[in-house]
């Protein structure tokens, strides 16, 4: 399936109506309070409700996804999505890179996706969201807690909407979210949850391949020019358990168990590929059989913890395991000939062979150990190592079974020295065994999972105390990995490694008691080394890696207005190689956000109403969806949502 963001020309803005009952006490969830620049810990990443700001996300860490790399967790536990935790679920989710991750047991090298779990509140409460946008977007949401005795309580969320892209396409969705939290004694907690999402009359949206070293022109904004039968249609489930048990004297055993799937019913692609400077190009429908993935894992973790006067010791034993099965390939094609850039394809629907799929398995079972010790005011350091034993098995058809193993030792080690008051330095090493996500929409394997990689990072640097309220990081660091990229035959796979070294740095809380910033950058020197028997024109900076990244956020209450918050958004990206052979690039890209958190009292209850313009200046440019593939991006819109408490 194919997602582009929705973003459009700004026209004007339609709020729905959210019922409120008064006289109801004081709302429990706060959800009225989100607000991503002064919630913020530093600009590297963060995201609370609707809101997300910082220079790197759960795609994009320092040049890499640590999503696909398989270093996301839920509360700190090891957590392999096949499908993302819907919204309803998380409370935030943070980027841990750095000085960030200094004290988190078993670090990864491509950073980690740190998602923090709702939880059902002590008291009854609810929120109610209505959103919409200038593309025709519109929603609601609604979720709450029920305490159902003083240690027995539930969180449901429900969600149902239609969201329009850019590309002219849309779609119905809706989901629902249960999270229970259940406390027998004072000394266990556990907390199951489930969710699933239903994706309905979703458009396959174009993509364009041209034929020589320049940008394709795309079609016009909020316009689809596929056929409007090649509907995708998906649903992705996530369900799990998290217990913490304290026991004997200062142990504390955390297990997380998770599964995670999606069923794709539907699934479709839709290429101009070839693309000449006419705008003429050949016209390819890919059609997908029927599959699903799912994937077991989770992780038992036990912590002793020592004090020591001003010495805190932390012992860490953990056990992690996976257990996934894909299904891909399969997939049939038809051409419907040599057409035009935004000419709407009419053809009628034709009947679909489809081939035998392959079916691949992963096991994946590490054991470590961790230590963290704390001296007050001199410093910190982390060590971990640990055992990797990783399997997998890929049946193909009409060919034979593949097998492939790995046992590689693991290890980590961190140290931050307390200089004054003020200053603290760090310094980092970490080697890691990762995932590198699937192959892209045009490889000849397409959606097939690339294979696991060894992937080292060492890094440094500085965090200073401007004032109480402001914090400063400045670092630098060194990641080395395989680098992935298509073969003479169209197949993606490793044709080198790819170094990446930069510096990095982040500012963010209050300058004034109404005033909150965030701001972040990253600068990048990557650097391609080709394996020796690859083949085809390979550049020498990894695709998709931009030179540079900055943004800013700033957050200001006003004092015209009670309750009234002003915000600015401000980021640059560099120019990025757009194809494997640096032959192509997308330009610079500059673009501004305005909006306002307006908080007020609607029927005795708390309520935000939030409006925002992205991409103000209306800058139009093109993104990729893999080396080659290209899109519609940004063009403005004007979107907004009302929260109440209840």
């Amino acid at each position: 399936m194919t997602r582009f963001p929705p973003m459009g020309k700004l026209v004007r803005l339609t709020l729905a109506a959210a019922a409120v009952c008064s006289g109801a006490q004081a709302s429990a969830q706060n959800r009225a309070d989100d607000n991503a620049v002064t919630q913020a810990e530093d600009a590297f990443g963060f995201s609370v409700g609707r809101e997300t700001i910082g220079i790197y996300g759960p795609g994009n860490a320092r040049g890499f996804s640590p999503t696909a790399a398989g270093n996301v967790r839920i509360d700190g536990l090891y957590y392999d999505p096949v499908f993302g935790l819907q919204g309803s679920l998380v409370d935030s989710t943070s980027i841990k890179v750095g000085l960030s991750a200094q004290g988190y047991p078993f670090v990864a090298p491509s950073g980690i996706v740190d998602q923090t779990l709702r939880r059902p509140q002590s008291r009854l409460g609810a929120s109610v969201i209505a959103n919409a946008d200038d593309y025709g977007s519109k929603g609601i949401e609604v979720d709450g807690s029920l305490p159902l005795t003083g240690r027995l309580g539930l969180f449901v969320g429900l969600n149902a909407g239609t969201t329009v892209f850019v590309n002219g396409t849309d779609n119905f969705s809706h989901a629902e979210s249960i999270i229970g939290r259940w406390r027998p004694t004072d000394a266990i907690e556990v907390t199951p949850f489930w969710s699933m999402y239903n994706d309905y009359d979703d458009e396959s949206g174009t993509l364009y391949v041209a034929a020589g070293s320049f940008n394709p022109s795309i079609d016009r904004p909020h316009h689809d020019e596929g056929p409007r039968w090649a509907d995708n249609r998906f649903a992705g489930t996530n369900a799990g358990i998290l217990t913490n048990v304290s026991f004997g004297e200062n142990w504390v055993a955390r297990l997380g168990a998770f599964r995670s799937s999606v069923r794709n019913r539907h699934a479709y692609t839709h290429l101009l590929t070839n693309e000449q400077l006419d705008g003429t190009a050949e016209r390819i429908l890919i059609a997908d059989p029927p599959n699903h993935s799912h994937s077991l894992s989770g992780e038992l973790r036990v912590t002793h913890s020592i004090a020591e006067g001003p010495r805190l010791h932390l012992i860490h034993l953990s056990a992690r395991r996976r257990d996934a099965r894909r299904e891909f390939g399969g997939s049939d094609s038809v051409s419907f000939g040599i057409g035009r850039v935004g000419e709407n394809v009419t053809a009628a629907k034709p009947a679909f062979e489809f081939g035998e799929q392959t079916h691949q398995h992963v096991e994946q079972m590490s054991y470590g150990v961790a230590y963290d010790g704390r001296w007050k005011g001199v410093g910190e350091i982390s060590l971990g190592v640990s055992k990797a034993n990783y399997r997998k098995l890929t049946d193909i058809p009409a060919v034979r079974q593949v097998k492939a193993r790995s046992n590689p030792w693991l290890y980590n080690g961190t140290a931050a020295i307390v200089l004054s008051k003020s200053v603290n330095v760090y310094a980092g090493y970490a080697r890691g065994l990762e995932e590198s996500g699937i192959a892209p929409f045009t490889a000849a394997n397409r959606n097939e999972p690339l294979e696991t990689i060894l992937t080292q990072q060492r890094d440094a640097g500085v965090r200073i105390g401007v004032s109480k309220d402001l914090n400063a990081v400045v670092g630098v660091f060194d990641l080395t990995r395989p680098y992935f990229g298509f073969d003479t035959v169209n197949a993606f796979k490793k044709i080198g490694s790819v170094r990446s070294r930069g510096a990095e740095f982040s500012i963010s809380g209050k300058v004034t008691p109404k005033l909150n910033i965030v701001f972040g950058g990253v600068l990048l020197k990557p650097r391609v080394e080709a394996d020796s028997d690859a083949s085809g024109n390979i550049g020498s900076k990894p695709y998709g890696v931009p030179t540079h990244t900055i943004n800013f956020n700033a957050n200001w209450q006003t004092s015209f207005l009670q309750g009234l918050q002003l915000d600015l958004g401000v980021s640059h990206r560099g120019r990025q190689p757009a194809t494997t052979d640096d032959l192509v690039y997308l330009p610079p890209r500059l673009n501004v956000n305005l909006g306002m958190h307006y908080g007020f009292r609607l029927a005795q209850h708390a309520a935000t109403l939030r409006v925002q313009v992205t991409n103000l200046f209306d800058n139009h440019d093109v993104a990729t969806f893999g080396p080659g593939i290209f899109g519609p991006k940004a063009s403005r819109q004007l979107l907004g949502y009302l929260t109440v408490d209840l």
